[in-house]
């Protein structure tokens, strides 16, 4: 089979100068938009204010005048005063307040006056990248499966790193909502086509491993967002310090190779053949001769052009509706995007509602996220090992509901639970960050090469549906109801953990090419799942893929 075959390849390339490169690249490059995802608990937090100016409806313009006032009540938003001599009583909303500046010198919240009717802006902002992400998850998985990683992950580095520093001195909040809404929609291509060009070039022998340790410096980038934003209080500042590390990563993107395995689907196979070549001059591997390798590279790719042509032979719109609906066009795909989407909006909702909620867990913000980025250091390092023994399935049901546990554990807990909270707090963000990161591994095992961009792009879209939900989530729903909360991602983490039984396990599995290689799987040892999906006694392949079964089983 061409999948094993290319692998073969892979390990005798081993791991040296040419992988590391582009690991280094890549793990570089996840390190930086950390800080612009949780932008939101420097950038724009809650902060005190009061009112300081509420208007002159209290003129009478008949005799250019003021009535005189009693003042009744008065809050940070709002005074009710009595007028005389009319005796009537009267509203008046704040328009100017005077915010505190003791933990942070400038904030959005504050220059924009994020507050009263206006305060759901804070969560906005927040959520509006996440909105981003959401629509260029899709965008950037047909972006990369069409035109390669290489290229669209480099547009997206440049796009990323001139508009964080240009978002430094926008002068509106509609255009600081544009910029975040931008800079969201090519971070799924940062983290997952850079995620994917780094799998595809491994050695088979340390996938494992590498795609854990790849997301390590996420982590790394939420301690030192905690530690910058202590030393930077002022947020264009901040804004500015944080962009500028991205200016590092720009050059290294020239000595980038494309993925050989992304070019022998697409049929490019000369330009694979190449970047195989200069992978073993780097590495000082022996590979075979030319002759050998083209064959490899072209062998079971056939059904690609064929499923191209089939598609060509159709109307436009019936190519259309194929593209859009191919992740769910086969059994085993379709059982493999549903469960993904929901395992990936669960981890989204609950990451990001733990990650942006220090001011409900304790008064020193700054720690609190340096301790999250500390407690997912165990995700990347210590799940590497476990992944590589136990599998992904396992592990990744395990973090879900060991999540639950604790999510619902802060439900019984009194108010002011003080070190308890924190910890259990911490204890969730270990447990879905494991979640996190071996999901993320699984997801681009679980697609094929034929798709794989896209079915974990579009799978990572669904993580910030429940992203954008979590600011709203804790900040609104837990001002009523504190318990909400921690209910809604314990009892949704539960769902997740069980769902994610019908995934394959992955472990030490070729990596599929094609659709067709996916769905023709007849070894219970290469597909091994809580859902059987059809085998050797089973069924013939769904009717789009038996014309596949002669060429697939002769080899």
């Amino acid at each position: 089979m061409a999948t094993g075959q290319l692998d073969d390849v892979l390990r005798q390339l081993g791991t040296g100068p040419w992988n590391l490169l582009h690991f280094l690249v890549v793990a570089y490059g996840v390190s930086l938009p950390s800080p612009h995802t949780l932008a939101g608990a420097f950038l724009a937090p809650k902060v005190n204010y009061t009112c300081t100016s509420y208007g002159d409806d209290d003129f009478d313009a008949s005799n250019n005048t003021y009535h005189t006032t009693t003042l009744i009540t008065k809050d940070e938003c709002s005074v009710v005063q009595q007028l005389e001599p009319s005796g009537l009583v009267e509203e008046h909303f704040c328009t100017q307040w005077l915010f505190d500046t003791s933990t942070f010198t400038t904030t959005v919240t504050a220059e924009f006056s994020l507050v009263c009717e206006w305060e759901y802006l804070r969560a906005t902002y927040q959520s509006i990248y996440m909105l981003g992400v959401f629509v260029g998850a899709p965008l950037n998985g047909l972006l990369a499966d069409r035109y390669g990683r290489k290229r669209t992950l480099g547009i997206a580095y440049v796009i990323y790193t001139i508009l964080s520093v240009v978002s430094s001195w926008l002068p509106g909040f509609t255009l600081l909502l544009l910029s975040r809404f931008i800079l969201g929609t090519t971070h799924a291509t940062i983290l997952k086509t850079g995620f994917i060009l780094a799998m595809e070039m491994s050695s088979p022998n340390v996938r494992s491993v590498l795609g854990i340790t790849v997301y390590l410096p996420w982590a790394l980038g939420t301690m030192a967002w905690g530690g910058a934003a202590y030393l930077l209080r002022e947020w264009r500042w901040l804004q500015l310090a944080v962009s500028l590390p991205w200016f590092l990563l720009l050059p290294a993107v020239w000595f980038m190779d494309e993925s050989p395995r992304w070019l022998s689907v697409r049929g490019r196979y000369q330009e694979a053949l190449a970047v195989l070549k200069r992978a073993a001059r780097w590495n000082k591997a022996a590979l075979p001769p030319d002759p050998r390798l083209l064959l490899i590279l072209q062998d079971n790719q056939h059904e690609v052009i064929r499923g191209v042509k089939d598609n060509q032979e159709g109307s436009s719109l019936k190519r259309k509706l194929s593209n859009v609906f191919i992740l769910f066009r086969t059994p085993r795909l379709r059982v493999i995007s549903m469960v993904t989407f929901v395992d990936y909006l669960v981890v989204g909702m609950v990451y990001f509602g733990l990650s942006l909620s220090g001011d409900h867990y304790t008064s020193d913000v700054f720690t609190y996220m340096v301790l999250t980025g500390v407690m997912e250091l165990p995700a990347y390092t210590l799940m590497a090992p476990v992944v590589a023994r136990c599998g992904r399935r396992l592990p990744l049901a395990t973090g879900y509901l060991l999540s639950a546990v604790v999510l619902l554990a802060l439900t019984v807990l009194p108010s002011g639970g003080g070190w308890v909270v924190m910890s259990l707090a911490m204890a969730g963000k270990v447990t879905i960050s494991v979640a996190f990161q071996v999901l993320n591994l699984q997801a681009s095992e679980l697609f094929p090469t034929e798709v794989r961009t896209r079915g974990a792009s579009t799978a990572f879209m669904m993580s910030r549906v429940g992203s954008m939900a979590s600011p709203f989530i804790t900040e609104y729903l837990g001002s009523v109801y504190p318990w909400a909360p921690s209910v809604m991602f314990g009892v949704s983490s539960v769902v997740a953990g069980v769902a994610t039984l019908a995934l394959p396990e992955t472990l030490d599995a070729v990596l599929p090419d094609t659709i067709a290689q996916l769905e023709n799987r007849r070894d219970d040892d290469e597909y091994r799942g809580f859902l059987r999906l059809p085998t050797k006694a089973s069924k013939q392949p769904p009717q789009e893929l038996q014309y596949l079964h002669h060429h697939t089983t002769k080899h």
